[in-house]
């Protein structure tokens, strides 16, 4: 035979009956212990119930075992531990220093060790926030919010932190403002200060000296030895890698040197609403019109007071309906409190006049928008010391939207722009050509809230 032998198939006549059926896999001496009812559907349950079980424990295998497959992210630990003084509420990296805002005051510790520098707890004030820039040659300079709104700016150096000014200090405690949102720009040239008082917002724009800032200090080494600074002494143990920090009983010399004050450039008020016009001819609004080389914010116009009552007449009659369906609220319009502004490098749409000098690393302008606003307003930072800096100034560029501007966000390099409208449109800027890149529009009206580039 060519194939082998192989059992053939039952015929139907030799089909086994119900009752016969595997009786060869019997066990002889169970034959007569089969269990009766009901106990045989209980044990069918029970079997169904661990096959179930089986599958759900291989479905989860399967998926450990994909998980194990994919690109796991690497798991840092802390390679060393330190204690401060008080609570730390927020941190800041500069150059080789880690600059820590305590519930007490500031600690500055180096990264290559993790060895506290200096600690400044002169009027234990809780610092919240803190931004800060390398100025080169182991010069830093620090912006501290504390908990009261108030601004400190520092400058450290040699292991010293010197107190240059509180920016919104002000005797009459009535009248101070306190702030809302501070920004450093990149190189420590510039810093702005969001200010809020009881019934107003504004914007203060500084030029910090850090040049002359530079030369005090190297002409007087000992100002930053502790002016404002306490040496502390650690104790370090090699097995948990832990700084312990105490207070040293003994303070730092005190120096009587002092810093150059940052200028205060500018002062950006939010736009106010547009009302009537109290012009009465043409003539008079063409007197106090711009001279052509920037676009308005539309305060100079020759639009009364009856006129845009009759407009609001008609709006509410032609959709009576709707302003009735979701039922209309009476709302005066508010002067907006908050801002959003960038700093800027040199570009094509921030054009600086030719006697101005432009550097590149500079920040040549900022760009601000207020809440509810369509319009972005761009301001140069180089301006003509006749201008008042407490004088509201008219922006050098307007970009109008066509939305109220929700959250923007600048590229690292400052030469793209992003902003996000409240009828969720985002729109890229090239600021050095001066045109859109792209426009997304995200559907079912979502509201963006922030943007950022990565």
């Amino acid at each position: 035979r060519k194939h082998p032998l192989e059992i053939p198939p039952p015929s139907e006549k030799d089909w086994l009956k119900e009752d016969e059926e595997d009786f060869f896999l019997q066990d002889p001496d169970r034959k007569l212990d089969a269990l009766p009812q009901p106990f045989r559907m209980i044990n069918k349950l029970v079997m169904l119930v661990f096959e179930d079980a089986m599958e759900i424990i291989e479905r989860r295998e399967m998926l450990r075992e994909a998980q194990k497959l994919k690109v796991q992210p690497t798991k840092c630990f802390p390679t060393a531990e330190f204690q401060v003084t008080g609570r730390a509420n927020c941190l800041a990296v500069s150059g080789k220093y880690v600059f820590v805002g305590l519930s007490v005051g500031l600690a500055a510790f180096k990264v290559p060790d993790c060895e506290e520098v200096c600690a400044w707890d002169a009027v234990k004030m809780e610092i919240c926030a803190i931004h800060a820039s390398d100025l080169g040659n182991e010069h830093h300079v620090l912006l501290a919010v504390d908990d009261m709104g108030l601004v400190w700016l520092f400058c450290f150096h040699k292991g010293g932190l010197l107190l240059v000014k509180i920016l919104n200090e002000m005797e009459d405690i009535s009248k101070r403002s306190t702030c809302v949102e501070v920004v450093l720009s990149p190189g420590g040239d510039y810093a702005g200060v969001l200010l809020q008082g009881n019934t107003k917002a504004w914007l203060e724009i500084y030029r910090l000296p850090k040049d002359s800032w530079l030369k005090e200090m190297e002409k007087n080494p000992g100002a930053a030895a502790g002016l404002t600074c306490r040496e502390r002494r650690s104790s370090w143990t090699s097995e948990a890698n832990i700084f312990l920090l105490q207070e040293s009983p003994v303070s730092a010399n005190k120096a009587d040197a002092k810093l150059s004050l940052p200028v205060l450039l500018l002062k950006v008020k939010p736009p106010k609403p547009i009302t009537g016009s109290s012009f009465k001819s043409p003539l008079d609004a063409l007197k106090k019109a711009d001279d052509g080389s920037m676009l308005g914010l539309g305060y100079d116009h020759l639009i009364k007071d009856s006129q845009w009552e009759q407009q609001e007449a008609i709006f509410r009659s032609t959709y009576r309906e709707y302003l009735e369906a979701e039922g209309e609220r009476e709302s005066k319009e508010e002067i907006p409190r908050h801002a959003t502004f960038h700093f800027l490098l040199p570009s094509r749409i921030l054009q600086v006049e030719p006697e101005m000098k432009v550097q590149p690393d500079v920040p040549a302008g900022i760009s601000v928008h207020w809440d509810g606003s369509h319009n972005l307003c761009l301001y140069l930072l180089n301006r003509p010391l006749k201008e008042k800096s407490d004088s509201d100034p008219k922006p050098d560029v307007v970009w109008p939207c066509a939305a109220p501007i929700a959250c923007s966000a600048v590229s690292s390099c400052s030469r793209y722009l992003a902003l996000a409208c409240e009828d969720a449109t985002i729109t890229i800027w090239d600021k050095h050509l001066g045109y859109p890149l792209s426009v997304t529009a995200i559907l079912e009206e979502r509201l963006i809230r922030s943007i950022h580039f990565l």
